[in-house]
């Protein structure tokens, strides 16, 4: 039995609003803000301007309106409010919110990887791959691995990495010069972009 409660209650703590909203408000005074003035004015039978009122009148006002009463800024001094649909603003952020996620794109790192010894065919093979993750828009690390007493190959990893650095310059360009990070020298590139005909 007491496992179902626990469960109730977590599933009750995430069904909570984001904002407080027209009865949890219960700060005696509030900055009125918005674009629905002119309708609040109405309501009031007054002109309503942004400024700071009682919050029980501007409860009656969204009551009136059968709109909500939402606290857009509660660290604000008095805590800023509006008079608006509550779930159409959730409804319009989430959407915002998932234009903003599909705009930024993931950026996707492809590694490859070479030893100090590294011979032509298999340069020229991992330099196919190469060329392919950069014509579809991934970054690429490219890395020597020394193993052992290879370490004493540094230079020739360098040469390796500035050589494919060459053979790829028209598809990308490098963040930073080869590193040397332990026992693995790294250098990553990032796809050109490609302008727009």
């Amino acid at each position: 039995m007491a496992k179902r409660f626990k469960r109730n209650n977590r599933f009750q703590q995430r069904e909570q609003p984001q904002h407080r909203i027209n009865h949890q408000i219960r700060i005696p005074e509030i900055r009125l803000v918005g674009d629905n003035m002119e309708q609040i004015s109405e309501v009031a039978n007054s002109t309503i301007e942004t400024g700071i009122y009682d919050t029980r009148k501007v409860l009656q006002w969204a009551e009136d309106l059968n709109l909500d009463l939402v606290e857009i800024s509660p660290k604000a001094k008095p805590p800023v409010c509006k008079i608006i649909d509550y779930k159409k603003f959730l409804y319009q952020k989430k959407k915002k919110e998932k234009e903003l996620k599909a705009k930024t794109a993931k950026t996707v790192i492809k590694e490859i990887r070479f030893g100090p010894n590294t011979d032509t065919h298999d340069f020229e093979f991992k330099l196919k791959h190469a060329r392919g993750f950069l014509e579809e828009g991934s970054k690429v690390k490219a890395f020597v691995q020394f193993r052992g007493r290879s370490i004493v190959f540094k230079e020739r990893g360098e040469l390796l990495l500035l050589n494919l650095l060459k053979e790829l310059e028209e598809l990308g360009t490098p963040e930073s010069l080869p590193k040397l990070e332990g026992r693995r020298m790294t250098v990553t590139i990032q796809p050109k972009k490609k302008s727009k005909k």
